[in-house]
């Protein structure tokens, strides 16, 4: 099996910044076809620039929260590629809660944001692909790939409302998997930990004692760059994971095995 995506085509959300960012321009890097999708538009015409008309990229700003954003977005990958074979769905929200306050809706804003934008899409997206593979003679018909976090398998309470999200998000992984398995579609998850995102980063921000309990509590001794997160998403949406389906795939530089770090699961 070949761990190449050349020529395929790739949805990949949360892509103006950060992991989202860095694994849509690996995928454009490996030969695919990749719509950057965003609602930060001045953040994606920053990084991309002006686009031409063959380019193997395109970018989509919207808010993917609502329905006709997720429908539009699309039908401008079909429009531009005519296809969609991979769908990651990295755009993702982070706040903190306050337990013990019967008026935070944190739950509620990070399970639509975390867990509601993926499902719709990859429902959407999903659909496209079983249309799409009808003349096709192929063991997978497309790849589905969530970003979640080891956030899901913590227990910090003024991450509530993300770890809660997160976890819904790797149940989701599993369930879709089931439910599109008998359309070659395979639905599989990254958790990251230990990762240089977005987040992570402007958390870190001139504060060396921070990076320094993280790298302490991560056995390999670092923060990746989301580049090495990008290769594993890779495996994920290639043919060399053809026999793979429901799985979570953790990418923390082992640490879960260790007792929680007394910092944010970014």
């Amino acid at each position: 099996m070949s761990f190449s995506i050349d020529g395929k085509t790739a949805i990949v959300t949360g892509a103006a910044n950060g992991i989202g960012l860095a694994i849509a321009r690996h995928f454009a890097s490996q030969g695919a076809n990749v719509m950057f999708a965003d609602m930060d538009d001045t953040r994606l015409s920053e990084e991309l620039g002006e686009v031409e008309d063959d380019s193997k990229i395109r970018y989509f700003s919207g808010d993917l929260r609502e329905k006709l954003t997720t429908a539009n977005l699309l039908s401008g990958t079909i429009d531009a590629f005519d296809s969609v074979d991979i769908l990651v769905n990295g755009s993702r929200q982070m706040l903190t809660t306050s337990p013990l306050d019967a008026e935070d809706d944190t739950v509620s804003t990070l399970l639509q944001q975390n867990l509601m934008t993926s499902l719709r899409l990859s429902q959407l997206v999903a659909r496209r692909m079983i249309k799409q593979a009808k003349d096709r003679e192929t063991n997978s018909v497309g790849s589905i790939i969530n970003l979640s976090s080891i956030a899901a398998r913590r227990a910090r309470p003024e991450l509530l409302a993300y770890s809660i999200s997160t976890a819904a998000l790797d149940q989701m992984t599993r369930s879709l998997a089931v439910a599109f398995a008998p359309e070659r579609i395979r639905v599989n998850a990254v958790a990251f930990g230990s990762v240089m995102s977005a987040s992570l980063k402007e958390t870190l921000r001139g504060n060396s004692d921070y990076r320094e309990t993280i790298e302490g509590k991560t056995p390999l001794g670092r923060i990746a760059a989301p580049s090495e997160l990008a290769e594993a998403v890779q495996y994920l949406a290639s043919d060399a994971s053809g026999f793979v389906t429901g799985q979570v795939l953790t990418v923390d530089g082992g640490r879960t095995l260790l007792d929680p770090v007394e910092a944010p699961a970014h």
